[in-house]
């Protein structure tokens, strides 16, 4: 009930920013796919619109950091993750220097929204799900699937000669291994 009263208290800041974020990236992807042809060139440079998304991202950030009430928090937040979904939109752009149309954006894209969103949610939920992670790691559940990771990421490590993925299965098999351990060290405390 309290951290109830806190939530509704606490603008929610980081989903206000994160919401402006995603629905500016959308717009800004069909205004540009609608309107192909609207440029804007002066003095024979072409303007492109990261240009107000990096405008956006400086008010949001100077009024977030210099102002400490709700009202200007929240409009803060709002022209914060409007101006990083509109840079968004350009980041295949940015990084192929030249690409607008590059898939790349919307791997940016996806890959920067899971990494906050799951961000976000750990920040919001930590201690339920640190609750959580104590019980499962109590369960057998958590020691079948120790071994399960452990024992695929071995499999793979021993099919590829590729660094990236013998790099991955390895961490993969000492994150298996882990939480195999950990059942054991439960096991071992709950005994004691």
């Amino acid at each position: 009930m309290d951290s109830e009263r806190k939530i509704g208290r606490k603008p929610n800041l980081s989903t206000l920013a994160l919401v402006s974020f995603v629905a500016s990236f959308v717009i800004a992807r069909i205004f540009t796919t609608l309107s192909q042809k609207t440029v804007v060139v002066t003095y024979g440079i072409h303007i492109h619109h990261f240009w107000y998304g990096l405008i956006m991202l400086a008010i949001g950030g100077w009024l977030g950091i210099s102002y400490h009430e709700k009202r200007i928090d929240r409009m803060a937040a709002v022209l914060f993750g409007a101006g990083g979904g509109i840079i968004g939109d350009e980041a295949g752009l940015l990084l192929t220097l030249g690409d607008y149309w590059t898939e790349l954006t919307y791997t940016v894209m996806i890959t920067f929204l899971a990494i906050v969103s799951i961000l976000a949610m750990l920040v919001r939920y930590q201690k339920t799900i640190l609750t959580e992670l104590r019980h499962f790691s109590r369960s057998s559940a958590s020691l079948y699937l120790g071994v399960f990771v452990a024992a695929v990421s071995v499999a793979f490590t021993l099919e590829t000669n590729d660094p990236t993925m013998v790099t991955a299965s390895f961490v993969l098999t000492a994150i298996g291994l882990t939480i195999a351990a950990a059942y054991f060290v439960q096991r071992i405390r709950r005994k004691q």
